[in-house]
This record gives C-alpha cells, structure tokens and sequence, in this order.
C-alpha cells in the first residue's frame, strides 16, 4: 500500500490535503496516535512540493487535529477536536474500569427535586446565573479555604478552564501541567496552541523542583487538580501546599487555574494554591458527585478573569441552563444529599484502598490517594490492557495520559464490587506484569 491510500491525503493545496486528513480522522480511518508520512514522502506521493504538505501539516496543528513530536513524527492527536467515530463497545461480561464515570448508584437521585423548581418561562433579560447557585457554592469554596471572589456558572470543568485560559493566555504562551495528567488538558492547550511544560508529580501532588524549572522557562500560567488528580490520584497535603505556594510566590504574575472535578466525592482535604494572587480560578465542578450529564460547574477568581469569562460566554451560549442551575442548586439544599455524597466519598475511599493494599500484597505500588482512580505503574501497557481485557476487566492505557512519565494503566476503582474482585484485578494484574516464557517452537 502506498502512502497515499494508507494515510488519504488527497489533493494539490495545502488546504485541500489538511481537509482530506481531518476527513480521514473524522471517520475514524486515522485513528488517534496514527502516524503520518513525512512531509517529503507525502509530497512526493501527492506530486506536490513539500512546502504545500507542511503547511497542510502546520494547520492541522494549529486545529489540534496532529501533533509533532521531533523524532516521533507527525501523528493524530490522542483526542482530536473532531466528532470521531464512537469507540466499539465492549465485549459482553467485560467490567468496565477504563471509563473515569462515577458510580451510578452513588448519585443522589433528580427525580425527587424537580417537584421543587420554577420551571416557568426564563427570558433573554434575566441573570445569567441563578442567586441561590451562586450563594451556595461561595460559601462552600469559601469552607475550603478558596479567596473570595466573583462566581461565574459554566458548563462543566473543561468548558471553565478552557474559558479561563482563552480569556488571559495568547497561542504560543507556556502553560505548567501535571505529568501524569488529564489528556482534555493537554489537548484543550494544543487547541489553543498554548506549549505544554511538564511538571511531574508524586502521591502529594506536583513536584516544587519541577514547577520551579517549569516557570523559570517563561510558564505564564499552572493548571492543577488539588485533589482527586487524574490520573493519579494524588492529593496536596499541608506542606507540599505550602511548597508550591513558596515556588509561586516567586512568580507573582503566573495565572494559577485549578481543576477542582471532583468535589466534595474527591475524599481528601481541598488545598488550594490560590491565596495573595493577582490572577487565579479555581473551577468547581458537580459532574462526579451529582452526575455527568448536570453540565454545571462554578468558576471563581480575581475580578479581571472571572468578568473576561462571563464576557466572552455572553457573546456565545449566553448563560448555562436555569433548569440545570436549579437541580444543582436544590441538590445542593437538600440536607439528603450531604449524606449520599459522604457516603459516595467513603465509597470510592475503601474501592482505592481495597485495590492499593491488595496490589501491594504482590509487590506492586498502586497510587491513588483520593478520587476515583488508581494509577499502576506496568513495564509495557498495550500488552498489560490485552491481557486484563481478555480476563474480563477494561483499564485504560496510561499513554494518553503521559508526556514524559512512565507507562502505567489507569484503574477507574468506582465499580468495584467488593475487596474479593479487587484482590482478583490485583492478581491478574501481577500477572499480566509478568513475562511470558517463549517456548522453542519444534
């Protein structure tokens, strides 16, 4: 097969070979990771020069759609910004860990609440964001020890820090993450042509060393997950909070954004980095602990930031949902709910212990202090995942979630039935660590 019919590029312009790529990726003919010719191969193959494909090739960047990697090439991003073709369903009797979904059975119902809403006409003039919603999460991030600011309603974590880093970042700035982290991040940045600068972390969240290094590059802005990190796990504690907090202060003009997605299921004290600073967000989402599809998440920060991201949602969506505000809202009220979401947050704390002791029983050092995964550092991944998938369990590769940290697999603990079916993953994840003999063949 030659290049053209392997990777589709089609066309004489450079944006005529850019859209038969993306048109490719879109129907899932390059999938995500595919690795793209070079630029002098597909030039020569498409009778073009290689100027035209390298500018083809720079403006799927600037989209998101590739990314370049020095020797590894020109590939599919790992979550393009296309409407991709749906993953295939899992074999029957497959537990699914792979998915990063809370429990469904956690989730304190809609049904019950819904009676208790206005749900009457809402017009074009009326406030964006419902009082009772904005009263309520002020003071539970101020419990948590989050400055005092304005409160702006999105629609979910990503929709806030994507809104908060268009608002005060310009393509081509640095932006500090966490290595292992959230792929949406590091996608979300490559989207906006912001340059990532790894910072790697440990079970008490990112390293000072690497944040300082990261920020003497010229980082204009950190993003962070607190608690409940993903993949990892990893929760800040007092003096590594303490930590960070010195690093920053010796950078006064660095936007600190932190993910909060978690919430109140994430298990662990919130610690935020946020205090004495001239520009920060913390985005608080209810995804985890109401549900994925209330897409409802709060946005506090400096004035400046905050006005920016409400200014620029007036001129698109304009507001999220009053209907949704209002669940949340009444959810939040309701004293019921307190306790499902303890319960759900002690839940989801004996599911990772019960993994972490039981993976430790063979040897192996599981992470997962908070949230709802389970990080598992493995010699090679792809083999790992095949091996767990064909004993019955779905865990995903760590790939997607690295930039220059080891290979591990991602273990959603949610689901887990009871300490019996953590011991048996734990086994049979020792074992899929484990080499396989080769036998002579005769």
């Amino acid at each position: 097969m030659n290049v053209l019919e392997q990777y589709h590029g089609r066309g004489r312009g450079s944006a005529e070979i850019a859209a038969s790529i993306e048109a490719g990726v879109r129907d899932g003919r390059l999938g995500p990771g595919a690795h793209l010719p070079t630029v002098r191969d597909l030039a020569a193959d498409l009778g073009v020069s290689p100027a035209t494909v390298a500018a083809a090739y720079a403006a799927l960047r600037r989209r998101g759609v590739v990314t370049s990697g020095g020797r590894r090439g020109t590939r599919v991003a790992d979550r393009p910004p296309l409407p991709v073709r749906p993953a295939l369903p899992l074999p029957a009797g497959v537990h699914d860990l792979a998915s990063g979904s809370p429990d469904p059975r956690l989730l304190p119902p809609v049904g019950a609440v819904l009676s208790r809403l206005d749900l009457g006409p809402r017009l074009y003039d009326e406030r964006p964001n419902l009082p009772a919603l904005v009263e309520t999460a002020s003071a539970q991030l101020a419990g948590d020890g989050v400055p005092a600011g304005p409160v702006a309603v999105v629609s979910g974590a990503m929709d806030g820090v994507e809104r908060v880093l268009a608002a005060e970042l310009r393509p081509g700035d640095r932006v500090a993450v966490e290595d292992p982290g959230y792929p949406h991040v590091y996608d979300l940045l490559a989207v906006l042509g912001l340059v990532t600068e790894p910072v790697r972390l440990d079970g008490g969240g990112a390293l000072p060393g690497d944040l300082e290094r990261a920020l003497a590059r010229g980082a204009a802005a950190f993003v962070l997950t607190p608690r409940a990190q993903n993949p990892t796990g990893a929760a800040l504690g007092v003096e590594r909070a303490a930590e960070l907090r010195q690093v920053l202060d010796g950078h006064r003009g660095t936007l600190v954004v932190e993910d909060d997605h978690a919430g109140t299921v994430a298990g662990a004290p919130y610690r935020s980095l946020c205090q004495d600073r001239a520009r920060w967000a913390v985005v608080r989402s209810v995804a985890k602990a109401l549900g994925p599809d209330l897409r409802v998440a709060v946005v506090t920060g400096d004035p400046d930031t905050v006005g920016r991201v409400e200014g620029r949602q007036l001129l698109g969506p304009g507001w999220v949902s009053h209907v949704l505000q209002g669940i949340v809202a009444e959810l939040w009220a309701d004293p019921a709910t307190a306790g499902a979401l303890d319960r759900a947050a002690a839940a989801y704390a004996g599911r990772r212990a019960s993994l972490v002791a039981a993976l430790a029983r063979h040897g192996i050092a599981g992470q997962g202090d908070s949230g709802l995964n389970v990080w598992v550092p493995v010699p090679e991944e792809a083999g790992t995942v095949a091996l767990l998938l064909e004993a019955g369990w779905a865990v995903a590769a760590g790939e997607r979630y690295r930039l220059r940290s080891g290979p591990a697999v991602r273990v959603t603990v949610s689901t887990l039935r009871d300490a019996a079916e953590a011991d048996r993953l734990a086994a049979t994840l020792a074992a899929a660590r484990t080499p396989r003999r080769r036998t002579r063949s005769a």
